[in-house]
């Protein structure tokens, strides 16, 4: 188990899930900025000191980052413009 979000550094890291076959891999995911990795990826995945300093956060960052806009809701009863098919 990692000590540390790789990317952002915060101590907060859960699993979402392991392998099949225990002790190959773990997915885990980050509570702050929701990085997630499988522990079977590279140190520059995986480590803070090896991930890449233009993919870092810090808190300053996550404090100022833009707000991610919502996805609108679906529009029913017209057809889908890529299928063809009707919504609803």
């Amino acid at each position: 188990m990692t000590d540390c979000c790789p990317r952002c550094a915060h101590e907060s890291v859960r699993t979402l899930h392991s392998s099949p076959v225990p002790g190959v891999w773990d997915v885990l995911q980050c509570g702050r900025c929701l990085y997630t990795w499988r522990t079977s990826e590279p140190a520059r995945r995986t480590r803070r000191d090896a991930y890449p300093e233009a993919f870092r956060l810090s808190s300053d960052d996550m404090a100022n980052a833009a707000e991610v806009p919502t996805v609108p809701p679906l529009r029913s009863g017209g057809p889908n413009q890529k299928t063809g098919l009707t919504d609803g």
